[in-house]
């Protein structure tokens, strides 16, 4: 492989690890908008995923927005983790301009 197809790849690898954790973090806060049951393996197992990607800035509990009263959860996860997300799709972005030959 030449240096140009590896940097080729290198770039679409990290989109797409990028792409993943933003999924990771749509999907966590898909499963508290719609009350999905937290013992779920497979709810936990994202919800986990989601919460290890969001980098301790973009937290449910103590991210860039913090809601309180009724429907907290439901608000902090949308907002912070939706950030989140967001955030890793331009980075990912960013990375695959910066790679790519």
């Amino acid at each position: 492989m030449t240096l140009p197809q590896v940097r080729t790849r290198a770039a679409q690898l990290l989109w797409v690890l990028c792409v993943l954790f933003a999924l990771f973090l749509a999907l966590g806060a898909l499963t508290f908008a719609l009350s999905a049951n937290a013992d779920n393996g497979l709810v936990s197992f994202v919800r986990s995923v989601a919460g290890w990607v969001d980098l301790g800035v973009f937290s449910r509990d103590n991210g860039i927005k913090q809601f309180t009263g009724d429907n907290a959860d439901v608000k902090n996860a949308l907002f912070n983790w939706g950030i989140g997300a967001i955030f890793w799709l331009v980075l990912g972005r960013v990375l695959d301009r910066v790679v790519r030959p």
